[in-house]
């Protein structure tokens, strides 16, 4: 199978499976992503997902580009949303990049659409689009300017030329570089602690981060008036009540 889905305890791994081809998104891998991301959107028991790629040479290599000079056209998913799941909009649940190795093009794009990456220390990543008479459009050109200086943005998109993991962490777009065998473990880490927060807050604290970077009033406003739902929670009062008897919580997700 191009992707496999392993659930390990509240955290669901999901594996782009094509190492021979770098993990390129084929129309099969995107159908396998997207139907992952939209079964895990609806499901209590999961509460954080780890995004990976087998092997050790490639996170993923982008879009499949023999495919595409086979038929002319760009490998489209065969049913669901594939992977506008994640790229059209800020998915719901907190998602964490284990980069494997390196990440290009729509591969680079997948990274931009997690909340928190961790990069072997041999990855190295970019948006060569320019390079083959095509654009960044499946975030690179949105979002990348959001998450580093425009300059920097910039120069990856009209050179086309990669960074690496640590100029990635120097710039604050990666949050750990590790050696390639510890990349797996120290994502599943931080999806575990993740997961053993309050469901609702953290989704909420997501959500509206990711709003706050629009610097949006009407984002700031919809906090505001989301926030009094959160403090009158079953969570936020089962927080209180596990700190006060000195216990771990137990989340309700309401």
């Amino acid at each position: 199978m191009s992707v496999l889905v392993e659930q390990q305890g509240s955290v669901l791994v999901v594996t782009l499976n094509r190492p021979d081809q770098r993990n390129a998104l084929d129309a099969a891998t995107m159908s396998g992503i997207g139907r992952a991301f939209a079964a895990a959107e609806t499901d209590d028991g999961i509460a954080a997902i780890v995004l990976t790629g087998a092997g050790d040479r490639a996170f993923c290599a982008g879009l499949d580009l023999k495919a595409f000079a086979g038929t002319g056209r760009a490998p489209l998913p065969v049913d669901g949303p594939g992977l506008d799941v994640l790229l059209s909009r800020t998915y719901p649940k907190p998602v964490v990049a284990a980069a494997n190795g390196s990440a290009f093009a729509a591969g680079f794009e997948l990274l931009l659409a997690c909340d928190l990456i961790v990069a072997a220390d041999h990855a190295l990543f970019g948006i060569p689009e320019v390079k083959r008479g095509l654009v960044a459009a499946g975030g690179g050109i949105s979002h990348l300017p959001r998450r580093i200086p425009l300059a920097v943005a910039l120069e990856l998109g009209l050179t086309g030329e990669p960074i690496d993991a640590e100029r990635a962490y120097a710039l604050g777009l990666v949050n750990r570089v590790v050696p390639g065998p510890e990349v797996g473990a120290t994502a599943l880490r931080m999806a575990e602690t993740i997961a053993a927060n309050a469901p609702l807050a953290v989704r909420f604290t997501k959500q509206h981060m990711h709003a706050a970077v629009s610097g949006n009033d009407d984002a700031r406003r919809a906090m505001h008036d989301g926030l009094p739902r959160i403090l009158a929670s079953a969570d936020a009062g089962e927080g209180a009540q596990a700190f006060a008897q000195r216990r771990a919580p137990v989340w309700a997700g309401r």
